[in-house]
């Protein structure tokens, strides 16, 4: 496994598409719903949003598709922390079809901490989470990406 596991969730019938596998746009919720619990994980779960303003938007998102995922698989997601600073945090996902050991889809997602008050203001992290952030980063150091890292999207030849 190339990650912590931090989300997991069966494939619903209405997530299958015309080719009898996962709607692309799928695999956005369920890395969303990873992202989610990644909030929980650093310290940023709902009760604290609410209470302090603080949360995480995310800023890029590159999904690779690897593999097809089936009505019949259960999504297992695994994170990486890549890199993070005072505000960021770039991290790596790999969704995985529970019992198989190839990551069906990676991505690469950029997160940036803001305070929403009257406006949206870029913030950085309080030392808390900061600490959580570390700690997870350290965690999964040593895990090797299991996918192609991003890239430049581009047509060559142009």
């Amino acid at each position: 496994m190339a990650g912590v596991p931090i989300y997991r969730t069966p494939i619903l019938a209405d997530w299958i598409d015309y080719n009898g596998h996962l709607r692309d746009a799928y695999y956005g919720l369920i890395l969303s719903y990873a992202t989610d619990a990644l909030l929980d994980r650093i310290g940023l779960e709902a009760s604290y949003r609410e209470r302090t303003g603080y949360s995480l938007y995310t800023v890029e998102m590159h999904i690779h598709y690897l593999h097809e995922v089936k009505k019949s698989d259960i999504a297992v997601v695994t994170v990486r922390i890549i890199a993070a600073d005072h505000k960021r945090i770039h991290v790596a996902f790999d969704l995985l079809r529970e019992g198989q050991p190839e990551a069906a889809a990676t991505a690469e997602v950029m997160l940036l901490s803001v305070h929403q008050g009257p406006t949206v203001t870029t913030q950085p992290f309080a030392a808390e989470v900061r600490a959580a952030i570390d700690e997870l980063q350290r965690a999964s150091a040593a895990m090797p990406p299991s996918g192609p890292g991003s890239r430049r999207m581009e047509l060559r030849g142009r």
